[in-house]
């Protein structure tokens, strides 16, 4: 789970403890996880101090158990509150994400866009649009005078699409992955629809923003993704994207401080492995260098004059990665099995790993704000 850097970092994960009968913010070091609750009872409280990392260094805190301790639980039975485990680690910020934030992501949706949802006549669509396309996107900057250039071109040919307005264009897409408290951690069950028959992970950093617009740290997110359901009309991107279970982050939050800033996030590598039951193995990564928009621009554009997170917000930033080999049959490509065990890691931010379910079989979301609010008075806490 460590970054390559082991406990060197500003750690900052989220727990279920049993012995408050609730969940807590906590420190990983060296010697143990701490629950810091007693000063900061929640994330996003933390998240707000004027220097986060060095709040997570200074805080009081009683050892809960080791990091092998709480993975074992999280692992093992994921919905149990009787077991002390890992939980995502944010809690009252929204989860939202940057959609076509690479050239190679927005030359799959519109591969999904033409197929309709169809797997079988990806590869064919690929072809042609990479003759039309070439390579000449990657190079683009969002919102230039070449990038209007670019789509007046497109536009003549009849090719402009959805997609390219908001991969080349002034204006970022972002839409919200999932609601405060509604995503899960390490070593648990996450979820696709049991209907859906495309869909692949979207291995992506996902960037803590204070409600002032600061970024504050970083952290590791799969924003599974249902290829068919976007595919038949981009209208179902909340069907595609928001059901249960189906926002994984973690293992921790990496607070920026003199060692890890956001640099470092712009010149990570994402690696992603995915281990099936059959035997079958994936494997690819996903270069940040190579990110369309800068993500101080992307932050900007989620947060300030026109929209407020009080709270605070996380910020995917999107996947470059975008799994095409064939898993079952030829021309199919990629789509996930019940069982398949997912990792996603980065050198500064250690390695976040679940495994695949469906949706409908995922522990439902249960534990919402007013039960964290109610826990956190029995406690007597105030977040």
């Amino acid at each position: 789970m460590l970054p390559d850097d082991g406990y060197s970092g500003a750690l900052l994960a989220r727990i279920w403890n049993p012995d408050v009968g609730g969940p807590s913010p906590a420190a990983v070091r060296a010697d143990g996880v701490y629950d810091v609750s007693e000063d900061h009872a929640t994330v996003a409280d933390l998240c707000e101090q004027p220097d986060p990392a060095a709040a997570l260094a200074s805080a009081r805190g009683r050892r809960v158990g080791s990091l092998e301790e709480l993975l074992a639980g999280s692992v093992a039975r994921p919905e149990s509150e009787s077991v002390l485990r890992f939980l995502a680690p944010v809690d009252l910020q929204p989860v939202k994400a940057a959609g076509v934030t690479f050239a190679v992501s927005m030359v799959e949706r519109l591969i999904e866009e033409r197929a309709r949802g169809n797997p079988e006549a990806a590869e064919a669509i690929r072809a042609e649009l990479g003759g039309v396309l070439g390579d000449d996107l990657r190079s683009l900057e969002p919102g230039s005078q070449k990038a209007a250039e670019v789509k007046r071109l497109l536009v003549a040919r009849g090719e402009w699409s959805q997609y390219l307005e908001v991969g080349i264009g002034p204006d970022a897409e972002i839409f919200t992955k999932a609601l405060p408290l509604s995503s899960v951690g390490p070593g648990s069950r996450a979820g696709v629809l049991r209907e859906s028959r495309w869909n692949n992970p979207e291995p992506e950093v996902g960037l803590v923003v204070s409600s002032a617009g600061g970024v504050v740290g970083a952290t590791l997110a799969n924003d599974i993704n249902l290829r068919d359901y976007e595919g038949r009309s981009a209208l179902l991107l909340p069907k595609a994207k928001d059901n249960n279970a189906s926002c994984v982050l973690g293992p921790f939050v990496r607070l920026f401080d003199a060692g890890f800033g956001l640099d470092d996030v712009r010149s990570s590598t994402v690696r992603l492995e995915v281990t099936g039951p059959e035997g079958y193995e994936l494997a690819g990564e996903s270069d940040l260098v190579e990110i369309s928009r800068d993500p101080a621009d992307l932050v900007s554009q989620l947060i300030g004059d026109s929209h407020q997170y009080p709270d605070g917000v996380l910020l995917l930033l999107g996947t470059m990665f975008a799994p095409v080999s064939d898993r079952d049959v030829a021309g199919g490509g990629f789509t996930h099995r019940t069982g398949d065990v997912v990792r996603i890691s980065a050198p500064g931010l250690g390695t976040l790993a679940h495994e695949i379910a469906h949706s409908q079989d995922c522990a439902p979301w249960t534990f919402g704000v007013r039960a964290l609010l109610a826990n956190l008075a029995r406690r007597g806490l105030q977040g």
